[in-house]
């Protein structure tokens, strides 16, 4: 077997998208949750990366009532750990932006509204 005459260096490197880490991101959120309230809208994620770091930022809607410390600590730490796992960065931080809270109680005097 012959000697590689270009090091590990002289070869390249991957690069993935910001949208593609994004994307990561938003299923990593979503298969952290219990589940998406009916009628909300699975999460979406936004990312700025700078080589091998990712600063992440997830809105998302939740059902009320809720635990939001556990349930955004949850989301918080299962996006850090699959964007480690699958991009190869480090997730130093995820902000994670509750955009609406979801009771049954509600849905169900807005769909009344909406049938009248």
């Amino acid at each position: 077997m012959a000697a590689d005459p270009v090091g590990p260096a002289g070869r390249g490197a991957t690069t993935i998208a910001d949208r593609v880490v994004a994307k990561i991101a938003a299923r990593a959120a979503r298969e952290a949750l219990d589940r998406v309230p009916p009628g909300g809208s699975p999460p979406h994620a936004s990312v700025v990366v700078q080589r091998d770091i990712a600063r992440v930022s997830v809105s998302l809607e939740l059902g009320y009532p809720v635990d939001l410390g556990r349930q955004c600590g949850a989301v918080r730490s299962h996006v850090m750990r699959r964007v480690r796992e699958l991009a190869g960065m480090e997730v130093p931080e995820v902000a994670i932006h509750v955009e609406r809270l979801h009771s049954p109680r509600t849905e169900r005097a807005s769909a009344g509204r909406r049938l009248a």
